[in-house]
C-alpha cells in the first residue's frame, strides 16, 4: 500500500510512518517543520525516517499540494495540526492550521486521490471537554481553541462521508507519551528538568489531574490497524487510548524513581483549559480493530528516559 502520513516529522506521526514501513508499506510524510517547538527536534525525526527510506515533502498543508498527490496514495493519515493549550497561541494559528489546512487536504484528495480506501483524521479527546471519560456517541463540549478547532476539523472529514464523497473515520486519542514526546509535554520536560536540576513549572491542582497516559507505540498499533478495515471503520469516530488511568503525581514519581532524582517544583497558578481527568472508552477500538493496550505507565516512562539520555545527553 501506498500511505500519506501528515506532520510526519512531529511526535506521533514519525512513529506511525515508523510502523507503516516495517509492515511493507510505501511511506510518504508531509511536515511544515514550524517552529511550534524546537525544529532540531523534527529535523532529527525526519533524518531517522530518511534512512529508513520515507520521503518527506517539506511544505504547508494550506499551500497546493498537486505535487504531494502526483501519485495517488491507497490511504492517508492526518496526524498535522497546531498543538496544545497555550496563551502563546492565536484562535487564528488553531484555525489556519486545524480547520483551514484540513479542508485544503481534503480538497486535494477529492481532486487528485478520488480512489482513496480511507482518509483517517486523528482527532483527540479534548473534544469531550473538561471530563473525558465517556464514549463515543457522548456530545462533544470542547473548551479550548484546539478543541474547538480539532472537532471543526474532525466534522469536516465526517462531513464528506456522510455524503458520500469520502470514505473516513476519525480516531481520538487520549494523553500520549513516549519518545519524541514535544519538550513542552509533561514527561519530555520533566524529564529534562530532573536531569539539569531545573525547577519544574506544576499548574495548581494539576497534580490531582487523572489522566489515560498511553504509550505511542500502542497507538501506532492502533492506528496502522486501520488498513484493511476502511469498510469497518466508515464514518466511525473511535476512541484510542487506555483504560489505565493515573495522575499526574503517580507520573511525575514514576520518571523521579526511574531517574532516581527529586523533582524541583516551581508552583503556577492554574492553567485554563486543562482537562480535568481523561480515561479512554475503548470498546469500539477493541471490537473494530482488535486495539489493546499492553504498555504499563513504568515501562513506557522508561523506553523515553532512554530516549532522551540517549539523544539530548551525550
Amino acid at each position: 500500500m501506498r500511505i500519506l502520513v501528515t506532520g510526519a516529522a512531529g511526535f506521533i506521526a514519525s512513529h506511525l510512518c515508523e510502523k507503516l514501513k516495517s509492515q511493507g508499506h510505501e511511506v510518504f510524510g508531509i511536515d511544515n517543520f514550524n517552529d511550534y517547538y524546537d525544529v532540531k527536534l523534527k529535523e532529527l525525526n525526519a533524518s531517522d525516517l530518511k534512512e529508513q527510506g520515507i520521503t518527506i515533502f517539506r511544505k504547508n498543508l494550506n499551500e497546493n499540494l498537486s505535487d504531494v498527490f502526483a501519485l495517488p496514495y491507497d490511504y492517508v493519515f492526518h496526524l498535522a495540526a497546531q498543538p496544545g493549550i497555550s496563551a502563546d497561541t492565536s484562535l487564528q494559528e488553531y484555525v489556519d492550521n486545524n480547520i483551514y489546512a484540513t479542508q485544503n487536504l481534503l480538497e486535494a484528495v477529492l481532486q487528485y486521490n478520488p480512489n482513496l480506501k480511507s482518509f483517517v483524521n486523528i482527532a483527540t479527546s479534548s473534544v469531550y471537554g473538561i471530563e473525558a471519560t465517556v464514549d463515543e456517541t457522548e456530545p462533544a463540549q470542547p473548551v479550548s481553541f484546539y478543541g474547538v478547532t480539532k472537532l471543526a476539523a474532525e466534522q469536516l472529514v465526517l462531513g464528506l462521508q456522510r455524503t458520500g464523497k469520502l470514505k473516513a473515520c476519525s480516531v481520538r486519542l487520549y494523553s500520549v507519551y513516549g519518545p519524541r514526546e514535544r519538550p513542552e509535554k509533561l514527561y519530555t520536560k520533566l524529564i529534562e528538568n530532573l536531569y539539569y536540576d531545573k525547577p519544574f513549572p506544576l499548574f495548581e491542582g494539576s497534580v490531582k489531574h487523572e489522566r489515560s497516559f498511553t504509550y505511542v507505540g500502542d497507538i501506532v498499533n492502533g492506528l496502522a490497524a486501520v488498513i484493511g478495515k476502511e469498510n469497518e471503520v466508515d464514518g466511525e469516530i473511535i476512541n484510542l487510548g487506555t483504560d489505565e488511568v493515573h495522575t499526574t503525581q503517580e507520573g511525575i514519581h514514576a520518571v523521579e524513581t526511574i531517574m532516581k532524582k527529586t523533582l524541583i517544583v516551581d508552583p503556577k497558578p492554574p492553567r485554563k483549559g486543562d482537562q480535568q481527568r481523561t480515561a479512554a472508552v475503548i470498546d469500539k477500538a477493541r471490537k473494530l480493530l482488535g486495539y489493546e493496550p499492553k504498555t504499563t505507565l513504568t515501562e513506557g516512562l522508561q523506553k523515553q528516559v532512554d530516549w532522551y539520555l540517549e539523544k539530548f545527553t551525550k
